[in-house]
Formats: structure tokens, C-alpha cells, sequence
């Protein structure tokens, strides 16, 4: 199963989560931003429609395949405070 880690960090005067290479917006706190990356983390655990889904890949290449709704992946927030 897939994992995705929500990680607090310090951001552009304010604090963020980021999830690889992705920040999130700036929250003016600590506490802000773990509360958001608690309920982003929340969100990709939730079952949805299995749906026909269209992404590009690093390369630029195009795929299409079915997203099973009931396929969700595991996460975690890690937040070293």
C-alpha cells in the first residue's frame, strides 16, 4: 500500500506541511499548520468513486487508468516540533 508523509516545516516566515517536494500554503503557526496536515492526511483515507483518472508522469508522459475509490493509501504526519 502506498504511504504519504505530511512533514511540519518552517516556511516562508510561518510554518507549512510538505509532501515530497510540495509545500502547502503558509500558516502564521506551528500548531495551524499541524492541524492542516492532520485533516489533509485525514482526507486521502477517505473512500470515493472509482473514477477514470488521466496524469502525467516525471518523464511528460501521459497514462490513463481506473482509481479504485476503495483503494486509499496510509499516511502519516511526522512533526518534529
Amino acid at each position: 500500500m502506498t504511504e504519504i508523509v505530511y512533514k511540519i516545516v518552517e516556511h516562508d516566515g510561518g510554518w507549512a506541511y510538505k509532501v515530497g517536494d510540495v509545500l502547502s500554503e503558509t500558516f502564521a503557526s506551528h500548531d495551524d499548520a499541524r492541524a492542516a496536515a492532520d485533516a489533509a492526511a485525514a482526507r486521502q483515507e477517505l473512500p470515493g468513486d472509482t473514477t477514470d483518472i488521466e496524469f502525467e508522469d516525471e518523464r511528460g508522459v501521459w497514462h490513463e487508468e481506473t482509481a479504485r475509490g476503495d483503494d486509499r493509501p496510509d499516511t502519516e504526519v511526522v512533526d518534529k516540533g
